[in-house]
């Protein structure tokens, strides 16, 4: 951790929504010649970016292009400084192997994605400390290529959207959090805090991650999937007392989990619901999974905190239920094995 932190080459793996809001702000906010962007990508993303660059629109509705050079060989683009994952839980292992091609001994993996990582509790200390999670990880193949050591964990408190391939509108927030993936405030972690704040995110720096990454995933790993299963936007969830109180009681079994774990969290259902409402309606990730035909993040979300409670011998029968009925709509809809 204490290496000399060197930040110039900097790779996106998953150039989507949120890949793609980390690529645009930082390769066109920061000093000309600060860093060398690359990202691998294909399919027409790939096309989009190597004819016209990314285009992102701000808030005014103006046009911002960002030159990008991207590859769908990760071994062109050579070994990187910093690579940032943002991808869709399921995708992970296929694209393991291509962040372990960027990857030198000293190169920073920020993993910006939803739910519990395949990391979560590696350097976590308690009951569960080194636990495998077989619902993100099946078999093991993205630990086996992405070193632990070298991950820094992100909860992105941000939102955008990806209407075609290398487009990106609708931004909204630029809160990050990051941290160590094995607790504490690095010199390294401090230089990416320092790059990022440089692009617009207003970052902060956890000493221990896993907490912040747990207190996120306790608000949206329920209205994800009910939404999903559904169509409906968050506000009617909770405007519906029957819906709003199956929520609550699967959040006091994640609560529960996350208390044996050594994550403790001091608020209610409710205190969490009034925060929720104050966004407005809106329609969550997994709706819009839905709707556009895309495979679900239900392992990340639901999977892997039930597979927690299993192991601690918890039961967690409202979470059960809300993993079955969303994984045979997934199934039906072929958006989830």
């Amino acid at each position: 951790m204490n290496t000399p932190v060197s930040l110039q080459k900097v790779a996106i793996v998953g150039v989507g929504a949120i890949g793609g809001l980390f690529a645009a702000w930082l390769g066109s906010r920061l000093p000309v010649g600060q860093i060398q962007l690359s990202a691998v990508a294909r399919g027409d993303t790939l096309r989009t970016l190597r004819e016209s660059g990314l285009t992102w629109v701000d808030a005014d509705g103006t046009e911002h292009r960002v030159p990008i050079h991207a590859s769908d060989d990760p071994a062109s683009l050579g070994v990187q400084d910093l690579v940032i994952v943002s991808v869709k839980g399921p995708a992970m292992p296929q694209v393991a192997p291509a962040v372990r091609t960027l990857m030198g001994p000293h190169t920073l993996v920020l993993v910006a994605m939803n739910g519990v990582p395949w990391w979560f509790f590696d350097g976590l200390p308690g009951v569960a400390a080194g636990l495998r999670l077989h619902a993100v990880d099946p078999g093991g193949v993205t630990a086996e290529h992405i070193p632990t050591a070298q991950v820094i964990g992100c909860v992105v408190h941000a939102s955008a959207a990806a209407p075609t391939p290398g487009r990106i509108e609708r931004i909204k927030n630029n809160q990050l959090i990051i941290g160590e993936s094995v607790g504490g405030v690095s010199p390294r972690v401090q230089a990416l805090a320092d790059l990022l704040s440089g692009a617009g995110f207003a970052v902060a720096v956890s000493e221990r991650i896993q907490r912040d990454i747990w207190f996120k995933l306790w608000g949206n790993m329920t209205i994800n999937p009910i939404s999903a299963i559904t169509g409906a936007p968050s506000d009617r969830i909770f405007d519906d007392p029957l819906v709003r109180g199956y929520v609550s009681a699967i959040m006091l079994e994640a609560k529960a989990i996350g208390a044996r774990i050594g994550i403790p969290i001091d608020q209610s259902p409710e205190d969490r619901h009034a925060v929720t409402r104050k966004l407005g309606s809106f329609k969550t990730s997994m709706l819009q999974d839905v709707e556009a035909g895309r495979p679900i993040e239900l392992d990340a979300l639901v999977g892997a905190v039930r597979e927690i409670g299993q192991h601690l011998g918890l039961a967690t029968p409202n979470m059960d239920a809300l993993m079955g009925l969303t994984r045979l709509m997934g199934q039906m809809r072929g958006l989830y094995p």
